[in-house]
């Protein structure tokens, strides 16, 4: 499995933010009304990341007791382990682009369309939505440091089996 490289996540911030800000600017110049942004988008990225951040913390919370060989510690299933890390990438990959896309969107409203009231408040909620889309990125950037194995170990135990050595 391959790691979220901050370079892969920069570049599809950029490129989502250049086309949705060139895109409202060339939907606003054909005399079309912009979308409305929701105001729930920042309040779903927000729980999604808290979401992500509470997994990490519950897997190296766990991982942390097997490591000091604790007796109450609970095995971690590397099946749910990896299963964590893939939504944590998934959710970066996608929140990169959703802040992107928002930022150039509420970019272009701060620029053209700060008169009206109401896009002010769009605009207020797009950056809104990219804060909470850049905390998702760092919660999945974390839960996959969390879940990181050393190099070199895991291929000696045997499938399905609970994870031994965090980081």
């Amino acid at each position: 499995m391959n790691q979220l490289r901050i370079g892969t996540l920069a570049g599809l911030f950029a490129a989502a933010f250049g086309l949705c800000w060139a895109g409202a600017g060339l939907w606003d110049s054909m005399g079309n009304t912009l979308p409305a942004v929701p105001l729930f988008a920042p309040v779903i990225l927000a729980l999604i990341a808290a979401v992500l951040l509470a997994t990490a913390l519950s897997l190296r919370s766990r991982l942390r007791a097997l490591r000091e060989r604790r007796p109450d510690a609970r095995p971690v299933d590397r099946l749910s382990a990896a299963r964590a890390v893939v939504f944590g990438q998934a959710s970066g990959l996608v929140s990169a682009l959703v802040a992107g896309a928002y930022g150039g969107f509420g970019l272009f409203l701060l620029l053209e369309r700060m008169e009206v009231p109401n896009r002010r408040d769009q605009a207020l909620y797009a950056g809104l939505a990219v804060v909470a889309g850049v905390a998702v990125v760092a919660a999945a950037l974390y839960l996959e440091r969390v879940c990181r194995l050393p190099d070199g170990d895991g291929d000696d135990d045997e499938p399905g089996g609970p994870m031994r050595s965090p980081i």
